[in-house]
């Protein structure tokens, strides 16, 4: 019977209103609101709930024990009230007492963004190591909470907010859970261990790695696919694939790199989510090469390139070489299109158009490959000969008495590694 009751409230849909509370701290911070909102809208309906209404407060700083003022509390709930709400969702990160008195007081579900954030992941999640992303990130921030979501983990039923780790385990005392961290973290770090020994087999192989960053639904994996005939799940959703996947891209002269997709960056990303996914994120790290990939179409493109370079920056990656990608060039507006950076560095596309694939693989290439040199390589030396081929691309040969002429042009980081054994037989 309990079962069959869990069954038939899972499938009760989530009738959300959005609250956001508008700081001093958030004005000076700079923090573009209307922005995180118009987020949050997307944020939900990704999570499959249906958003009714949207309140918003002006206070000088959050209330200790409602977030948002006492009158608008009252506000709030008369909504819920007249909408037949059964979730509020804050923009805000909310403590575990002030999501038990809004519980207390509205009977309602509260849902604050960074959980909204962990659901989505949850639901996506779709690879070992996914799912033991999320469940660790989920278990952390909830840890410290567990008083105040008493009301949300004793519900029946699913819904945001409830998958993913599951009610009972959350249930139990702070001790299983702080044991479960220690396992989860246990298990990720052998599958970080197993990805690092693959990053080094790939490196020992001469496999140059490039990957693909960018903000959420920006087209990282639909440019993923089109340049390498990938299979990426492709949606017009935010957080459409969480897992890395890898595939080789050739570029014209026939040398091949490892393209990586990686998981989209957001405003305001958890940082229990950030510090779960940090080793799948450090496929940025490993990089040669990032090319940044930027909705040119949205209105908050600057801010967005902002938030994937300050992640960046925390990653450890702010100073790899990078190529920005302005994707979806074909959905914007000539004015837009007029106000995107033009120069070396900047390349504006449609993943959709075959002319512009090829000037990104041209592009790759030509930052992976350093100027032309040229080496005078002794006839018997065919072990130089071969190095030469495999980490360059030979543009010229010719003989000159017993000796071979090269003019190629090197992958920068592929001399730094094999150079020394071509120096002494450099050109000047």
């Amino acid at each position: 019977m309990a079962n069959h009751l869990h069954e038939t409230n899972s499938e009760m849909k989530d009738r959300a209103i959005l609250v956001s509370l508008v700081t001093d701290q958030v004005k000076r911070s700079g923090l573009n609101t209307e922005h995180s909102l118009q987020e949050l809208v997307q944020l939900s309906e990704t999570a499959g709930v249906e958003v009714l209404e949207v309140i918003t407060q002006n206070r000088e700083t959050p209330d200790s024990r409602w977030f948002i003022g006492k009158g608008k509390v009252e506000e709030l709930r008369m909504a819920i009230d007249g909408l037949g709400a059964n979730t509020a969702i804050f923009d805000q990160e909310l403590s575990g007492a002030q999501v038990r008195n809004l519980e207390e007081t509205l009977d309602v579900k509260i849902i604050d963004r960074t959980q909204l954030i962990l659901d989505i992941f949850a639901q996506r999640a779709k690879t070992r190591e996914g799912i033991i992303q999320v469940e660790l990130a989920q278990h952390s921030y909830l840890l410290p909470r567990l008083s105040g979501h008493g009301k949300n983990l004793s519900r029946l039923g699913g819904g945001i907010g409830t998958r993913g780790p599951g009610e009972s385990k959350l249930e139990t005392d702070r001790r299983h859970i702080r044991d479960r961290i220690s396992d989860l973290k246990r298990q990720l770090d052998e599958i970080t261990k197993h990805r690092v020994l693959h990053r080094e087999r790939r490196k020992k192989s001469g496999a140059i790695q490039v990957a693909l960053v960018g903000y959420t639904n920006a087209g990282k994996s639909t440019l993923l696919n089109r340049l390498t005939a990938a299979d990426v799940y492709i949606e017009n959703q935010l957080f459409a694939t969480l897992d890395p996947t890898s595939r080789v891209l050739e570029l014209p002269s026939g040398k091949e790199v490892v393209l990586t997709d990686t998981v989209g960056f957001i405003q305001n990303l958890p940082h229990d989510l950030v510090a779960a996914f940090r080793a799948t994120l450090e496929e940025a790290n490993e990089a040669e090469l990032i090319l940044h990939v930027v909705d040119a179409s949205s209105p908050m493109r600057d801010e967005q390139m902002q938030v994937v370079s300050k992640i960046l920056q925390e990653l450890g990656a702010g100073d790899t070489d990078q190529l920005t990608i302005f994707n979806k060039i074909d959905a914007c507006e000539p004015q837009q299109q007029e106000m995107l950076p033009a120069g070396e560095g900047n390349l504006k596309i449609s993943a959709f158009n075959e002319s512009d694939l090829e000037r990104v693989k041209l592009a790759i290439q030509n930052h992976l490959s350093g100027g032309a040199v040229k080496f005078r390589i002794p006839a018997e030396r065919g072990d130089l000969s071969s190095l030469i081929y495999r980490i360059g691309d030979v543009v010229e040969q010719s003989v000159e008495d017993h000796d071979l002429l090269y003019e190629v042009h090197i992958n920068r980081a592929d001399y730094e590694k094999h150079g020394y054994q071509l120096k002494e037989y450099l050109i000047p």
